[in-house]
């Protein structure tokens, strides 16, 4: 196999559509799933990862499992004569590629166990650091087919010290999408937003994902972490960007409205389930976003939403779909509230289409969880910020680093004395 080729082994892809049968709120999208789901079993012989499969999700096919088997034999019976030849008569460079070669038919299959002893045994015996970089790459991709963190982790901790050592720049910046995408799966969203947006302009990481799926995901972590004027800098006004929105309207809505501060657009946008106002006392009761206590029209709803689109259906957002919901719409809160020293609960209320009453009870929620820097006045029916002091924060720091800094000092104490 020759360095430049990447083989999208295992193809992601299926266990999207795994992903996708064992949701029942996706039920509309399992007849499609399911079929492409075989159809890719099929096409790449997978009858190791058709038998992991559980029958409540995928109901099995004798004949068809029978005939993958058979074929894996076949196969691997060729791969063996061609490694024992190798070995016999030729070369480290025919024996590597005979390795990799049977190593990458037990990725393409779905053998876990087999695919990760054969790889590391092909990254053993091969010579070329560029090949070897693609090898730890390949196990990394095992890791984020079957959802083991340890073995992502690893084998990316693996990979960046082998381009450290003289990587080319297509293997540094497809690092920066594999670190990006591990970052956003476990919820570090600050810490994937600039890998993504650094690898925007040069993305050849189709092994891991399709460019569209790849822009969504970059905007999406981006769209938490920037400022206003970062977000027009690196999304809204990025060209590799503008070209994908089209085919991501409800993307494009909730970006376009957050910057231009119509929060009623961005609110609809980004999802209308939302989580129920845990009640402080027996006094308040949940509250629909929407309900009010003066007949109010409903704001218009999109035919989609980003949670219903791109969170919930996506196996890496899917976990984090509700966090992602509520610190979006902490975000929008905190974006009006900064630009004012008070508001009126009626005004923040039409701003952002949704009751008085919903808008007492999340901002009085958030205050409380210290996410917000306003107090409500209930009897005037106002929310004034209150701006955080610089230096009382520092002296915050100082004091909390003080006392780790002296802790440590004991315990070192401790040891010398």
């Amino acid at each position: 196999m020759a360095d430049e080729v990447v083989l999208p082994i295992p193809n992601l892809s299926l266990a999207q559509h795994l992903f996708t049968i064992a949701q029942p709120s996706l039920e509309h999208l399992h007849a499609d799933a399911r079929t492409q789901l075989v159809a890719g079993i099929t096409a790449d012989q997978m009858a190791p990862y058709y038998a992991l499969i559980p029958p409540s999700i995928l109901p099995p096919d004798p004949t068809l499992l029978s005939t993958l088997k058979k074929a894996n034999e076949e196969e691997l019976t060729k791969l063996d004569e061609r490694l024992a030849e190798a070995e016999k008569i030729e070369g480290e460079s025919e024996i590597g590629d005979a390795l990799r070669g049977r190593a990458n038919y037990f990725t393409r299959v779905g053998d876990k166990e087999k695919a990760v002893a054969a790889q590391t045994l092909a990254l053993a015996k091969t010579p070329g650091l560029g090949a070897r970089i693609d090898i730890v790459l390949t196990l990394a991709r095992i890791g984020f087919f079957f959802g083991d963190n340890d073995l992502i982790r690893e084998n990316l901790n693996k990979a960046e010290s082998l381009i450290d050592e003289g990587g080319d720049w297509d293997r540094r910046n497809r690092l920066k999408v594999y670190r990006g995408l591990h970052s956003a799966s476990l919820r570090q969203f600050s810490v994937a937003a600039p890998l993504l947006s650094d690898a925007l302009s040069t993305f050849t990481a189709t092994e891991l994902m399709t460019y569209n799926e790849f822009v969504g995901m970059m905007v999406v972590c981006n769209a938490l972490v920037l400022g206003r004027v970062g977000l027009r800098k690196k999304v809204i006004n990025a060209p590799e960007v503008n070209q994908v929105l089209p085919e991501l309207p409800v993307l494009g809505e909730l970006i376009k409205s957050l910057y231009d501060c119509h929060y009623d657009k961005f609110f609809v946008a980004l999802g209308t389930s939302f989580p129920p106002v845990v009640p402080s006392s027996p006094c308040i009761p949940f509250i629909s976003p929407f309900a009010s206590s003066a007949p109010k029209a409903d704001p218009p709803l999109l035919a989609a939403t980003l949670e219903q689109t791109l969170l919930l259906p996506s196996r890496v957002l899917a976990p984090h779909a509700r966090f992602y919901v509520r610190e979006m719409r902490i975000r929008a809160y905190s974006q009006l509230l900064e630009s004012y020293r008070s508001l009126t609960l009626q005004s923040l209320s039409e701003a952002f289409g949704v009751s008085v009453e919903f808008v007492d009870a999340e901002l009085s929620r958030f205050i409380a969880l210290g996410r917000l820097h306003c107090a409500i006045d209930k009897v005037h029916g106002i929310a004034e910020t209150t701006r955080p002091s610089l230096k009382h924060a520092q002296y915050q720091a100082v004091v909390k680093q003080g006392d780790v800094l002296l802790n440590e000092v004991q315990r070192l104490s401790k040891v010398l004395y």
